[in-house]
């Protein structure tokens, strides 16, 4: 099998490259990102491409899966609409490109963050992404595409992705030793080890499972949690002073995905993977602990 693997630089392509180039079906791996490349084995050939340019479907021919990581998390690194038109106009014309070349399956990955909030939600819940995270609105909205045109896809929707791999947002707001002192019960949520989650992809290849999947571990723990286990002293901050300080640091350090990811931290979402356990056969092999820890 020939698998090619579109934001093959992004964090979660550290952790699942080196399974794919390690799986006995898969012959050749080709990634494509517009940053350099970051991994390197014999089965493995990437090369700096944006996923809107015309040769991608050159490039996609003779391989038979394509497993799509690209897309603009950060609004820092360009206007609004570039965003949308790499995330979901160009992730859309990807999967087109990738059946006219030939490709029969299709594996996106996406997040539950789609959801916007909820308690034991399963796929057939509605997407109703908080509208101040672009990232979850467009995955949404590509994810509803991908369901019209390319039924057959699958569709994976992890929690909160955590690991040595983790993104760099996650990892500032989970290292600073403060948290929001809101009104209890705290907001829950759940995460998901990076590793889990590119199992998640190789179950994907061996079955005939289409749609959405949720993934995420079966325990849950608030942010106030995870900040308390990490820091000896830490300092709950009001609403008011905590948004003050994201918008300090997004002014003067460069801070931009982060206040996304702390508004998400601020609301319940917890998913039922019923569903990826039934149809795929994936358990989480991680407990949201051993998560925190490596992350």
């Amino acid at each position: 099998m020939r698998v090619f693997v579109t934001g093959s630089s992004s964090h979660l392509a550290a952790a699942l490259l080196p399974r794919l180039c390690a799986h006995p079906a898969v012959e050749r791996v080709t990634g494509v990102d517009l940053d350099p490349p970051r991994f390197q084995h014999v089965r493995f050939d990437a090369s700096q491409l944006d996923i809107r340019d015309p040769q991608l479907e050159r490039r996609l021919a003779g391989h038979d899966a394509l497993v799509h990581l690209a897309c603009r998390a950060r609004r820092g690194h360009g206007a609004v609409q570039e965003m949308f038109d790499i995330n979901v106009t160009g992730g859309h014309k990807v999967f087109h490109a990738a059946r006219r070349a030939g490709v029969r399956r299709f594996i996106h990955l996406s997040s539950a963050s789609v959801y916007g909030s909820g308690i034991h939600l399963v796929e057939s819940a509605p997407l109703n992404p908080a509208a101040g995270n672009l990232y979850a609105v467009h995955q949404a909205h590509l994810e509803k595409l991908l369901e019209i045109e390319f039924p057959e896809c699958v569709r994976l929707r992890p929690q909160l992705v955590l690991g040595p791999n983790a993104r760099p947002a996650i990892k500032k707001l989970l290292r600073l030793p403060c948290y929001v002192r809101l009104p209890t019960p705290y907001p829950l949520l759940q995460c998901v080890h990076e590793d889990d989650v590119a199992h998640a992809v190789l179950l994907a290849f061996g079955r005939e499972a289409r749609g959405a999947f949720n993934l995420a571990v079966e325990d849950n723990f608030s942010y106030r949690d995870a900040v308390r286990s990490r820091h000896r002293l830490v300092v709950p901050l009001p609403p008011a002073a905590a948004r003050a300080g994201l918008n300090a640091a997004r002014r003067w350090l460069g801070w931009d995905d982060e206040l996304g990811w702390a508004d998400a931290l601020s609301r319940t979402l917890l998913v039922n993977c019923r569903r990826a356990a039934i149809e795929l056969g994936w358990r989480s092999t991680h407990s949201a602990a051993s998560a925190l820890a490596q992350t």
